[in-house]
């Protein structure tokens, strides 16, 4: 299929071929009719990847502080490649559209394959041909309205969920500043809702629109008339609410809006303007600053957005979906009218021109519709079809090949191409002689183009079954979120795939469990875990001077994880697991390796409410481990630091950039390395050479079930409050 595109980097803007998303559970796949260009958001968008670097730097200060987090955490190597590969990679386009459903996921009951339905989101209501969208982003369309009209329910989301902010009253007088698609549809809105509305925007023809389309009085906002029309509609008082549907840089909207309000007024943030209050303005009139949260509540929420878990309505009376739904309701009884906004409409293998002719000026426009091929069925005037859409083709799979001779490739296929296999495996294996990267696997589709791009995959797909059945491929690693490890690994070794899976291998001990016995009904033991620190050049050579152990050793490790960001996939603790379950495994291996051994009890305890662990491992030979997990810890202290003791020497690791060994003789790694390296090169090419020999894996699977079982007991011992025994792998 194909989907609009732009290089950050470059500014490049392309449509170009992807795989079609999975209809995964929980929402629908949606074959597009008509999708909408916000002439607002997106051009900015498209603007700003045209910036230098210093110019996008200075646009987004808040992803510079990132960076310079990331360079204190990881280093700049490590950084500099997850940055230049984020900004050399294909972005989507599009939020808003109207379009058939095609397929239907597991639990969706609402419609049916043929139905139409407007789609919301930035990223599921793309400017694609398809597109998978969960349930509560999308709303069927009333019958009798045109898919040209329904593409508008997103940006019509918007601007409701601004006027909602709001709160008008009958009869009261509201200025609306900044006359663009939102401004024109606030307008409207608050005419419905027997508001008067006064509009302020620099164009007149926007003026000329907002005032057929219900507006009082219209105006330049430098110019007399606006303050004039407000002063003979409100009797001198001021208006009752103002809505900053405005952009750009200027702060002549929040001046303006403080002049012209009542006292204790309303003032409406919708767009995305300069906030400087002045504050003696906003202060005398005790003005009430508000802000509109996009499509209503449930915006930016996953639990609502991706796994369709509603708000009641008798706690949340208009969320996202629903305000689409009213939307659309009354753009179907002649409430809204959004034909007169229709500035142009292209066909969507224009794509490109169309964003060039609106970004140098040359198409003056308030909206611009994408016109796809026509779905079977679907009358641009018609309402909703009643059609079964012929089924999806999709890319991947293939006949079966004989088994890989000697001197030929290893095949991998990669499912995930999130940051982490971007930035830290598939360089290097894209450099590695002997290596063919078969096909990559995602669910979203741009993500695997992009990572077909730029690391030379040769097929790009969002069919799983079809990379399973591939007997041509010899390996197969998932990194992918953590709660479909342990079931996309369980179903990689039934099908006869050597497989490398990130951590954790699980998330539960019946995730566990069944990992275990898809490698007992199989047969197939072939399995790598990602715990690549033990592989780290440093800690090699740190373990090597150390030597040979006589007695017990005691050691020590503190793990500064830091605060995550809000938003952060880490803290669905629900679906993914703990943050500690995510990443533990890492900590336990590298102690487990540094003393030789697996544990045999684990005990652990924290604050109530905190995040901070103290975890000890107890070993076979008297030797334990403790483990400090903090998240309070400064962000400039280093990552990870580790002490190890025994037989009167100490080894010392400092985040993996130096070490030393005290005892005997006393070794002091360089000041200087060429980069912070935890492993993930070594570990890499330990795991190809055991897929091209079929000699023994990195590490024992016993290794990686004890490691897992240790970090799971981690969270059984919270719980508990007690030490918990292991039990041996079998």
């Amino acid at each position: 299929m194909k989907q609009v595109v732009q290089n950050y980097k470059s500014g490049e803007l392309a449509v170009l071929d992807v795989p079609v998303p999975g209809c995964k559970p929980g929402g629908v796949l949606v074959r597009s009719a008509f999708s909408l260009i916000s002439t607002g958001t997106e051009l900015m968008k498209v603007s700003e990847a045209g910036m230098s670097m210093l110019g996008k730097a200075r646009s987004r200060p808040d992803q510079v502080a990132k960076v310079m987090q990331s360079v204190a955490t990881n280093g700049v190597p490590a950084t500099y490649r997850k940055v230049m590969g984020k900004l050399d990679s294909y972005t989507p386009l599009g939020y808003s559209l109207c379009g058939v459903v095609e397929q239907v996921g597991a639990g969706i009951d609402d419609v049916k394959v043929g139905d139409l339905v407007a789609c919301a989101g930035n990223e599921h209501a793309l400017h694609a041909e398809l597109n998978w969208v969960p349930k509560n982003l999308y709303a069927p369309v009333p019958d009798g309205l045109a898919p040209r009209h329904a593409a508008f329910g997103t940006v019509g989301s918007i601007a409701m969920q601004g006027v909602r902010q709001g709160e008008p009253q009958l009869g009261e007088v509201a200025l609306v500043i900044g006359l663009g698609l939102i401004g024109q549809l606030v307008v409207q809105l608050l005419t419905a809702a027997g508001v008067r509305v006064v509009g302020a925007d620099p164009d007149p023809t926007r003026c000329e629109l907002a005032g057929r389309l219900g507006a009082a009085a219209c105006g330049d906002p430098a110019s007399p008339a606006v303050e004039a029309a407000v002063v003979e509609l409100t009797d001198g008082h001021g208006v009752d609410q103002v809505y900053l549907a405005a952009g750009g840089s200027s702060n002549q909207p929040v001046e303006l809006a403080a002049h012209l309000c009542r006292d204790r007024g309303r003032v409406v943030d919708i767009g995305k303007c300069r906030l400087d209050l002045p504050w003696n303005a906003y202060y005398e009139k005790e003005l009430d600053v508000r802000f509109s949260r996009s499509y209503g509540p449930g915006r930016y929420d996953p639990e609502y957005e991706l796994e369709g878990r509603d708000y009641p309505i008798g706690h949340v009376r208009w969320t996202e979906r629903r305000n689409l739904a009213c939307f659309l309701d009354l753009l179907a009884r002649g409430s809204v009218d959004v034909e007169p906004l229709v500035s142009h409409i292209a066909d969507f293998d224009d794509a490109v021109e169309t964003y060039r002719r609106l970004k140098d000026g040359e198409l003056k426009a308030v909206a611009v519709l994408f016109r796809y091929p026509e779905p079977e069925g679907v009358a641009e005037e018609a309402g909703t079809p009643a059609v079964v859409v012929p089924a999806v083709k999709r890319t991947g799979g293939g006949a079966s090949t004989p088994a890989r001779a000697d001197r030929t490739p290893v095949r991998l296929a990669f499912v995930g191409a999130g940051n982490y296999a971007t930035s830290m495996l598939l360089p290097h294996l894209a450099q590695r002689e002997g290596v063919e990267l078969s096909t990559v696997v995602t669910t979203t589709a741009l993500s695997a183009a992009n990572a077909q791009r730029k690391f030379g995959f040769a097929e790009a797909t969002t069919d799983l079954d079809a990379v399973l059945g591939d007997k041509s491929i010899d390996a197969v690693f998932v990194v992918t979120r953590h709660s479909s490890h342990a079931e996309l690994t369980r179903r990689a070794l039934l099908a006869g795939k050597t497989v490398f899976v990130e951590k954790p291998l699980a998330l539960t001990e019946d995730e566990l469990a069944g990992v275990l016995a898809a490698v007992e009904e199989s047969g197939n033991d072939r399995l790598q875990v990602g715990f690549n620190r033990r592989f780290a050049p440093l800690l090699q050579e740190s373990r090597k001077r150390f030597g040979a152990r006589t007695g017990p050793a005691n050691l020590r490790y503190l793990v500064n994880a830091g605060k995550l960001q809000g938003g952060s996939w880490y803290l669905r603790q629900g679906t993914e697991g703990s943050r500690f379950a995510g990443e533990g495994g890492h900590f336990i291996d590298t102690a487990s390796w540094l003393l030789e051994a697996d544990p045999i009890s684990v005990y652990a305890t924290a604050a109530p409410g905190n995040e901070d662990l103290q975890v000890l491992l107890r070993y076979p030979d008297g030797s334990t481990a403790t483990i400090s997990y903090v998240t309070t810890g400064a962000p400039g202290f280093p990552k990870e630091t580790l002490d190890l003791v025994a037989d009167g020497k100490v080894l010392r690791l400092d985040d993996f950039v130096r070490a030393s060994v005290h005892g005997p003789k006393k070794w002091v790694s360089s000041r200087l390395p060429k980069a912070r390296d935890k492993g993930q090169n070594a570990e890499l090419a330990a795991f190809i050479k055991a897929v091209r020999t079929g000699g023994p894996m990195p590490v024992p699977l016993e290794s990686l079930v004890a490691t897992t079982s240790a970090t799971l007991a981690v969270q059984t011992g919270l719980a508990g409050g007690a030490p918990v025994t292991l039990a041996r792998t079998p």
